[in-house]
């Protein structure tokens, strides 16, 4: 068993053992009556949307490479290297998405070390995309200010450390001179140099619309489900709060922010949306299937059908993020 298999398999018995105990905690008889009623065309669109929510940042995916000058690749391949990387999701604020930087470095040459900031800028985006939904969702409504807040600061203080070139600088001249590290100093350098030029202002405003409209969808995809069993939630409020709670799962370092998205979507959608707890814990659980779940499924998918293009990776476990960093050949 590989090591995403094994990781998959222990997020996925984590999953099932935490919608356990929210099932048991709201009582199985309520959560079975809602599902009874259910409108289970809500739940496809609800992937739906998560799916146009993936392909959005596909394309945000392409531009970062062609604003590396990352050429021959076809854009069926690129569509599925960029999947794969769902295969790690379950890692803390989605940073094993780097897992396709590798993929590409194996199948077309390219250096980890020069794409792999396309996964810091695309956590920027997606922070900053966010913060601006929790913003406008959240008129007349101060609950998800706090986290807006947060991931405000969060976003300014990346964007600092990124475009200030004389700390970054500095700690990369202590880590040239340095006895043990200063092998890295020049690969750590075209990282470094990469993620300037993508987190660079006139860089971030095509990336940051298509966060914005990427992660509408999946605020969106939360309203469906509501509507699908017939609650009455507001649209905004239902973004408001899927947003909210994602960003909360991306802040906290859990895998796939397991448990604090789950409760913070149930707990807001029951004290503020004025939502069942039956159905607000039916259409939670949903919802992360449509969303968390289907990303996974998905990127297990894509490389499964990337290994049948390129037996460069059949047979061979592709570099893992750690490994990367470890000092392989294409970091």
């Amino acid at each position: 068993m590989t090591v995403q298999v094994r990781r998959f398999v222990s997020a996925l018995l984590l999953g099932v053992a935490l919608y356990g105990v929210y099932i048991a905690v709201t009582g199985f008889k309520e959560i079975r009556a809602g599902l009874a009623t259910f409108n289970w065309l809500a739940f496809a669109m609800a992937v739906a949307l998560a799916s146009t929510n993936y392909f959005l940042r596909f394309l945000r995916w392409q531009y970062y490479l062609r604003r590396l000058d990352v050429r021959g690749v076809e854009a069926s391949d690129s569509l599925l290297i960029f999947l794969s990387g769902f295969v790690l999701t379950m890692t803390p604020g989605k940073v094993g998405e780097v897992f396709k930087s590798a993929v590409l470095g194996q199948t077309h040459g390219v250096p980890v070390a020069r794409t792999a900031p396309i996964v810091v800028a695309e956590r920027l985006t997606d922070l900053i995309g966010v913060v601006l939904l929790i913003l406008f969702g959240s008129a007349g409504f101060t609950s998800g200010l706090p986290w807006a807040m947060a991931g405000g600061g969060a976003v300014l203080v990346g964007l600092v450390l990124i475009l200030w070139e004389r700390p970054s600088n500095a700690l990369l001249a202590w880590i040239g001179a340095h006895p043990r590290l200063g092998r890295i100093a020049p690969k750590l350098r075209e990282a470094i140099e990469s993620l300037r030029l993508l987190a660079s202002p006139s860089a971030l405003l095509w990336p940051m619309a298509l966060s914005i409209v990427a992660w509408a969808c999946e605020g969106v995809a939360l309203w469906v489900v509501l509507q699908g069993f017939r609650a009455s939630a507001p649209l905004l409020l239902s973004v408001f709060f899927y947003e909210t709670a994602s960003l909360a799962g991306a802040l906290i370092p859990v895998p796939g922010g397991l448990g604090v998205v789950e409760t913070m979507l149930r707990e807001q959608l029951v004290r503020l949306g004025g939502v069942a707890a039956g159905i607000a814990t039916s259409s939670m659980i949903l919802v992360r299937f449509a969303t968390l779940w289907w990303a996974v499924a998905v990127g297990f998918g894509a490389l499964a059908m990337l290994r049948r293009r390129h037996p460069v990776l059949r047979g061979t476990a592709v570099s893992t993020p750690s490994s990367a960093a470890a000092g392989s050949s294409e970091v």
